[in-house]
């Protein structure tokens, strides 16, 4: 028979726990989805003249980052919407990029029912370098239903460091 703790460790992390972080940003926001978080490296294909193949050489070329939507739980505080008006406002200046962390956290950490402090095991933070919001969508507004509002922002990065 297997050790129950043995077997409790070893469940997949589910992936509907994270919080968001933004350098330079005073708080932490929580929200209810993140997709778009992608790394693809172009293909480049040459054939010299002088090849005795028909088939081309496949090289790696630059690496591109897919711009990355997070629809809007919660946040604690104001700091997080500021810095999505800034990168959005029309008199903006110089484009506020910063560091954003994406971290699952573990919610049977042992911390209080709605006092999230402790990260997964194995550290699983996925971090964006040089991001901005490139898109701000307001939730619908329809009296006649009663769904949540959901706000959702699409952030455009640099650079993607990916968790071991």
């Amino acid at each position: 028979m297997a050790d129950t703790n043995q077997i409790s460790m070893s469940y997949p992390l589910t992936k509907m726990n994270f919080l968001v972080t933004v350098s330079g940003v005073n708080g932490t926001a929580a929200f209810s989805e993140v997709s778009g978080v992608e790394a693809t490296v172009d293909v480049i294909e040459f054939r010299q003249g002088n090849s005795g193949s028909l088939a081309p050489v496949k090289i790696p070329g630059l690496v591109k980052h897919g711009n990355v939507t997070l629809k809007f739980g919660y946040t604690s505080n104001n700091a997080f919407k500021t810095w999505i008006q800034e990168c959005v406002s029309e008199t903006r200046g110089e484009m506020p990029r910063s560091e954003v962390q994406i971290e699952m956290i573990d919610i049977n950490s042992g911390a209080p029912q709605g006092m999230v402090t402790q990260t997964t095991p194995g550290g699983k933070v996925w971090l964006l370098t040089n991001a901005w919001v490139t898109k701000y969508t307001a939730p619908d507004l329809n009296a006649t239903t009663s769904e949540v509002a959901i706000e959702s922002v699409e952030l455009a990065y640099e650079e993607l460091i990916i968790p071991n």
